[in-house]
């Protein structure tokens, strides 16, 4: 696996940008996925560019668990989503950078979001076993990598280390600048 490095936290702002939208719509990418009353794991959420959507269409039943290992990221996260109304959905949470502290969700979601975060992490094995540990029989995983940064060859260990931790491939979705693949639980 290629070593990456973490993005560092001031890009929080940029990759927040509603100008952004005109490359990756939140509600475009996650709305095949998400539904309301769902448990949706977002690892990796900066400051919150997905999250806020996925929290609009988990509705007031459902909610988004957000984790990062950098506290200015869940900061901003909180503020964008107080502003937004809608705290109250998101548990946001300062993790480790060798684990997401995902014991408290033993088979307990609905969906997982990884976007542009599995490279950034330690381990790609480690990533998969945490989530795949919290995540349902049967549930999804939404998988996308920035494809500047990480190669097919690359996205091909990460898909191989999903496997290994029982997540299936089941479809390999178009997302703009981006490698990406849908996988299931078994």
């Amino acid at each position: 696996m290629a070593e990456h490095s973490m993005c560092p936290w001031w890009m929080g702002y940029l990759l927040a940008s509603p100008l952004r939208k005109l490359l990756q719509d939140p509600a475009l990418i996650l709305a095949p996925y998400v539904r309301a009353g769902m448990t949706v794991l977002e690892p990796g959420p900066g400051m919150g560019f997905f999250t806020l959507e996925a929290a609009r269409m988990v509705g007031p039943t459902g909610h988004v668990v957000a984790v990062d290992a950098q506290p200015k990221m869940i900061d901003g996260l909180r503020r964008r989503a107080q502003r937004a109304g809608l705290l109250d959905r998101i548990d946001a949470r300062v993790c480790p950078t060798n684990s997401m502290a995902l014991n408290d969700l033993d088979s307990s979601v609905d969906f997982t979001f990884a976007f542009a975060v599995v490279h950034e992490t330690p381990s790609a094995e480690g990533f998969f076993a945490e989530t795949a540990r919290a995540m349902k029989k049967g549930a999804g995983l939404l998988l996308a990598e920035p494809d500047g940064h990480v190669g097919e060859a690359e996205f091909a260990g990460e898909l191989s280390a999903a496997a290994a931790n029982g997540l299936k491939v089941v479809d390999r979705p178009s997302i703009k600048r981006c490698v990406a693949a849908f996988l299931e639980k078994e």
